[in-house]
């Protein structure tokens, strides 16, 4: 077995280790959720705590890690007998990003269920995980049921696997840490917020502390024993210090003065529901058992609210998490109560008091304010006239979004395959039933009528003799599914001198922001295309990440040429390129354009062409029509045909402008 990094030998990231320590500390807590750039000790920090928990004692022989003292009364390996009991290291388990439903919560054989009536069960990862640590690297990219079912088990603490009337249930209570890359994709704000604990980290930019992390990570790496050894004694003291902590928790006062100002907080920021002041309240608690100490002060409930209510406060997935910290002294000073200190801005405890640790607070790093533009710097056009002069190569400074809308929900036809998502139908493992097959594989989802219906014929031939079913393996049969899975969006926008009217720019941005925000709540990934000038560009390649693509629409320059054609081949190769990595994802495309095309010969007879290589290929594809004016020359329709998709223009890929068209229409009818 390797020998792990230190857990008190990480430089730096003292939120990040504070935040693992109080969850160690109480499990109770909720878990963590680590959201950082790529290199950040992210994984090293998770992996590192496991060294420090202390161990536990189980029953001998139970799968379930059953304690002795209190074991679980409907553990499947139960009842238990007193007496024989061992003692081991806490576990830490890790989820694979593509682990199965079974490999998760366990498989039941469903063969021997119904020939046997036995229930043998084989424990997933949640029973391995029991009375550990259950880490899940990449959490942001894991299917949408896997999180569910995980984070049920982690707010229940228990684990329920039902096949068919086949129920097997078993206690599943573990440290729930999750770490992720923002560029790769936000998880739902719901999921979000099942997270006890969040913590933002980054890499230092102080130079001594970069040399420091590469100094320990080369001796790490050159004698992984000796240089644990070194710091063999500080990892005893931290994890005597979690211990201790333990013992007092239980004597830790959270008084009606903390109580209070955990309440006036997450009033103050607007927090929905009620779970904030429950982790809050909890993770003062552990703090102040943390710092030796019996009675939570104020600065217990300052340090968790930086921990405990970022994450909580977005109110659309494009919210920097964040909280201003001048309002949290104010408020806490406002509602300080009698058994508080009051803020001192200050109250952090460094977790790690060995030599190489940060400063009290990580810095963060610095959000680049999103310009709205140089809006006083030139006047705006008309909505018919283009804003360049003559030459048309000129470039205008970007243009605020409009506020974005709920838009008509735009799908690929027919059924896929690809990965679970919202958008368009496909076969999925979940889903609503819709036949039967022979299992390819291990059987996950039994469809018990056409299993019966298969082993019917043969019972006689079989010796049958009483009322049970003689049911073989070639009789059972998987189910079916048709669900939703999600595609590659991939916008294909005209940032031309043609579009570049400030007004109308402004709603285009909108709509493409609507349409992003759509595709985060279906589970898509983007990728962004940009043509103007004499060139397209790819802004933004396929991603899972809809703030990046936010960030990049935000920055979009216009002005100059349409170059059509260029933008709907570069789009063309983009997708060449995502289908031989992922062959299962679909694609919908969305150009947003007037239509027009301008520069180099024959101009609309070359993106002509190059939209017809799209409904060759059988791409759907949906355009965005934003002319406007008195005058409406069809372009954007036209394009739509040649790509073999649908034109909808900017009103009606409002879903409240569709319903109302739906509401005026019945009306009409009625009154005829």
């Amino acid at each position: 077995m390797s020998t792990p990094f230190p857990f008190t030998a990480v430089v730096g990231q003292d939120d990040l280790r504070l935040a693992l320590l109080l969850n160690a500390v109480s499990p109770a807590v909720g878990g963590v959720l680590v959201r950082g750039e790529k290199g950040t000790a992210k994984s090293t920090a998770v992996r590192a705590l496991s060294a420090l928990m202390p161990e536990v004692d189980v029953v001998s022989g139970c799968r379930f890690s059953c304690d002795p003292d209190a074991p679980d009364p409907g553990c499947p390996d139960g009842p238990h007998a007193p007496g024989a009991f061992a003692s081991r290291p806490a576990r830490m388990v890790e989820l694979p990003v593509g682990a199965s439903e079974d490999r998760l919560v366990g498989a039941l054989d469903i063969e021997r269920a119904l020939a046997e009536g036995v229930k043998a069960f084989e424990p997933g990862l949640l029973a391995d995980a029991h009375r550990g640590i259950l880490y899940v690297d990449e959490v942001n990219l894991l299917h949408d049921h896997l999180v569910d079912l995980l984070l049920d088990a982690a707010a229940m603490g228990a684990s329920y696997v039902e096949r068919e009337g086949v129920s097997v249930r078993h206690a599943a209570r573990f440290l729930l840490v999750g770490t992720m890359n923002p560029e790769e994709g936000e998880l739902r704000p719901q999921l979000l917020d099942r997270f006890g604990l969040t913590v933002e980290v980054a890499a230092s930019r102080e130079p001594d502390q970069r040399v420091e992390v590469v100094r320990r990570r080369l001796a790490y790496d050159d004698d992984p024993a000796g240089f644990a050894a070194r710091w063999a004694d500080e990892e005893a003291a931290v994890r005597a210090r979690i211990v201790a902590a333990r013992e007092l928790l239980p004597s830790v006062r959270l008084g009606d003065g903390a109580l209070r100002q955990i309440a006036a907080t997450c009033a103050a920021f607007e927090v929905d529901g009620m779970r904030a002041d429950i982790v809050m309240a909890r993770t003062a608690t552990a703090l102040a058992a943390w710092a030796g100490r019996t009675d939570v002060l104020a600065e217990d409930v300052r340090q968790a609210a930086l921990l405990a209510l970022p994450h909580r406060r977005r109110r659309n997935p494009f919210d920097a998490p964040g909280l201003d910290e001048d309002k949290l002294d104010e408020t806490l000073e406002e509602f300080g109560g009698s058994d508080g200190d009051g803020p001192d801005g200050d109250g952090d405890d460094d977790p790690d008091p060995g030599p190489g640790g940060g400063p009290g607070g990580q810095p963060e790093p610095d959000d680049a304010p999103q310009g709205d533009g140089d809006a006083a710097a030139r006047p705006e056009a008309g909505e018919g006239g283009e804003p360049q002069p003559s030459g048309g190569g000129g470039e205008q400074s970007p243009a605020r979004a409009a506020e974005p809308f709920r838009t008509k929900v735009l799908s690929v036809p027919g059924l896929g395959e690809g990965a679970a998502g919202r958008r368009s139908r496909a076969r999925t493992e979940h889903g609503r039933t819709t036949g039967a097959r022979r299992p390819r594989g291990a059987l996950t989802k039994l469809h018990l009528a056409a299993t019966v219906q298969a082993a019917a014929p043969h019972q006689r031939a079989r010796g049958r003799s009483g009322p049970g079913l003689v049911v073989r393996r070639d009789d059972l049969r998987q189910a079916t599914r048709e669900g939703r899975e999600g595609n590659l969006v991939l916008f294909v926008v005209d940032a031309s001198g043609s579009m570049a009217a400030r007004q109308r720019m402004s709603a285009v941005k909108g709509a493409v922001l609507s349409l992003l925000l759509d595709a985060y709540q279906r589970r898509d990934k983007v990728g962004l295309v940009t043509f103007r000038g004499s060139a397209a560009d790819v802004a933004l390649p396929p991603t899972s990440s809809v703030d990046a693509a936010a960030v990049r629409l935000e920055s979009l320059p216009t002005g100059g040429r349409t170059p059509l054609a260029a933008g709907l081949l570069r789009a063309h190769e983009v997708l060449r390129v995502e289908r031989l990595r992922d062959p299962a994802r679909r694609a919908l495309v969305v150009v947003v354009t007037d239509g027009r095309a301008t520069g180099g010969p024959e101009p609309v007879a070359l993106a002509g062409r190059a939209a017809r290589l799209f409904a060759a290929d059988g791409t759907a594809s949906v355009v965005v029509d934003c002319e406007s004016g008195p005058v409406r020359l069809g372009l954007a329709g036209r394009l739509a045909g040649e790509l073999g998709g649908t034109a909808v223009t900017l009103d009606e890929l409002r879903a409240d402008s569709i319903a109302g068209l739906v509401k005026d229409v019945q009306a009409t009818r009625r009154a005829a």
